[in-house]
This record gives structure tokens, C-alpha cells and sequence, in this order.
């Protein structure tokens, strides 16, 4: 079956696009696209990562019936991931499903991201 569309940005809603365009760009190496006072646009061939200022931002909480969607990523080494991205500013919930397959964290403004090998 033909594609309709092809995928060119995920956009994130967040309180500081700045900051959170910031740590996405240090777990990426992708660079800045675009940028203003309202949004950051990260991207290198292909799909985009966006991040929209929207007032009064509220992240989704974990675990919990609100939660939308999250970023997954393959790294090399998980446990070196989650410390480089603990020390950016990330955290790491509690609550770890999947039976050590992936680690769950939450970037800076609370969404989430997992981590597998």
C-alpha cells in the first residue's frame, strides 16, 4: 500500500523550548533547524524533534493514565546513557516495566524516554 504521508516532525509541548531542544540535542548530535522565542526545531536527515512553548505546560506523570506518548532510543550502553542523561538532567522514575529491556527516563520537563541496547 502507497504511503499518504511521510513523518517530517515530532513535536513535543514544553514549558522552555530552549532547554529542552538543548538536552534532545545532546542525545542526538542533531543540530538546530530552527529556532524563535516559542519553539526549537532539531533535525538531520529525515524526521525532525520539535519543541513548542505552551503556557501553563503540565508533564504527564508516570506512571499514569495521562501519558500520551514517549521517545524510544537505542544506545550501546545503557547504565552510560542513563548516567550522562541523569547528569543533562534527566531523571529516573521509580516505576521501571519491561523487566530490565529498557529503562524508562523522564527528560527535563517531564517527558518521557526509554533506553534500550
Amino acid at each position: 500500500m502507497p504511503a499518504l504521508a511521510q513523518l517530517t516532525t515530532v513535536v513535543l509541548d514544553c514549558a522552555d523550548p530552549g532547554l529542552l531542544a538543548e538536552f534532545y540535542r545532546a542525545v542526538t548530535g542533531w543540530k538546530v533547524t530552527s529556532s524563535d522565542d516559542d519553539s526549537v526545531y532539531l533535525g538531520e536527515d529525515g524526521v525532525q524533534l520539535a519543541f513548542v512553548r505552551v503556557p501553563d505546560f503540565q508533564p504527564p506523570a508516570w506512571p499514569g493514565s495521562d501519558k500520551q506518548a514517549h521517545l524510544d532510543f537505542h544506545v550501546e550502553d545503557v547504565a552510560l546513557a542513563v548516567k550522562q542523561l541523569l547528569e543533562l538532567g534527566a531523571t529516573k522514575p521509580d516505576f521501571q516495566p519491561g523487566e530490565g529491556q529498557w529503562t524508562v527516563l523522564a527528560d527535563p520537563q517531564g517527558h518521557l524516554l526509554c533506553l534500550s541496547e
